[in-house]
């Protein structure tokens, strides 16, 4: 996708008819206070006055809550007052994140009047015993009627799923992520579950009637998820939670989180986890025992090939014994890696055995 800057708006549990177990939007945002159109705009000027590059897209984004369950006249007190942006071509577009039984040809005709273009769809699960152990209020149907609608008018659909659901296992969460690319939303988002503050899902915590994933549970459910739209070349625009002062670690003062797979760079360990999984398959098809490598790929992909902390570099080593040196190539194509055996033990053994010799 191009890049963009967001401009995000947040309007915290506005119009969700529902308190999902996992969900606390105020305390997530960190804002309490209703949003008007004095603060759209003047939360649009300010972003506007500090970004750095004014021939990017720019887009504003209203998170949290259920928009299209707001109000309608408050609705549209926001949607005018970010679209006065867009008539003055400051702004390119708006995009919303809603429940999937809020959607309507009535809604849709009227957010394409105020140029909404992306409406992602709060999914969590595509099976209905979670959803309704989550008491989400929805079923799949509702998903399934409202992303046909949302791509029928023209909109991008974006979806929202959910790991370490209550009672949710892997083979669920990867039949949700099968049956969410049959319907070929554009975006996807993937939320590791958090156990926060002032929730009903804290109860159960606390009851030991739900035990949240471990950060390393949580990565490998993730990677083989992420994996499967990447197969189908539906882009995962986000993987985790925003890092806040209210989303962070249980252990700092402020933190609205209490338990569960939290991490500052989820991504990374997702995307660098993914690369570990194809650079060990290639090493393992030389079909010798490797004692050094160089793999090249495009700069933008090193980091992930390195890991977190250079966990991947130290893994190879700790693991297979392998040596691992990096280099950067612009020539190769993002996404893609080659890789080369520098040095194998059958080349160690040969040069012991010319200095035995000599």
């Amino acid at each position: 996708m191009k890049k963009e800057y967001i401009i995000p708006i947040f309007v915290p549990h506005l119009g969700c008819p529902h308190q999902c177990t996992f969900c606390n939007q105020k305390e997530i945002s960190g804002q309490t206070k209703q949003v008007n159109r004095n603060d759209v705009k003047e939360t649009i000027e300010y972003y506007l006055k500090n970004f750095k590059d004014d021939s990017k897209y720019v887009e504003v984004a209203f998170y949290g809550g259920s928009f299209t369950a707001i109000e309608e006249n408050i609705q549209n007190e926001l949607l005018e007052a970010a679209n006065e942006f867009i008539k003055q071509g400051r702004v390119k577009s708006i995009r919303i994140s809603t429940r999937p039984d809020y959607i309507s040809k009535d809604i849709l005709k009227r957010l394409k009047k105020y140029n909404v273009k992306t409406i992602e769809l709060g999914v969590q699960s595509t099976n209905d015993y979670i959803l309704e152990r989550c008491q989400r209020g929805h079923t799949f149907k509702d998903v399934k009627k409202a992303s046909k609608l949302i791509k029928l008018y023209g909109f991008t659909l974006g979806h929202q799923m959910m790991i370490g659901l209550p009672e949710s296992t892997l083979l669920d969460e990867i039949n949700t992520a099968k049956t969410l690319i049959k319907l070929k939303p554009k975006i996807v988002r993937i939320y590791p579950v958090l156990v926060i503050k002032n929730t009903p899902l804290l109860k159960e915590y606390e009851n030991k009637e739900y035990i949240p994933l471990t950060v390393q549970q949580a990565v490998e459910r993730a990677k083989d998820i992420m994996k499967l739209f990447n197969k189908s070349k539906i882009e995962v625009i986000r993987i985790g939670l925003q890092n806040t002062e209210e989303i962070t670690d249980p252990k700092q003062k402020g933190s609205q989180v209490v338990a569960g797979p939290y991490h500052p760079a989820f991504r990374q360990l997702v995307e660098s986890g993914i690369w570990y999984d194809e650079i060990v398959e290639k090493i393992k098809k030389f079909n010798i025992k490797v004692m050094q490598v160089t793999i090249k790929a495009n700069p933008e992909n090193i980091n992930n090939i390195i890991g977190h902390k250079k966990e991947n570099i130290l893994k190879l080593k700790d693991l297979y014994d392998v040596d691992v040196i990096i280099k950067p190539d612009e020539t190769i194509k993002k996404g893609k890696f080659e890789i080369e055996v520098d040095k194998t033990y059958e080349d160690l053994l040969e040069e012991q055995k010319s200095k035995i010799k000599k």
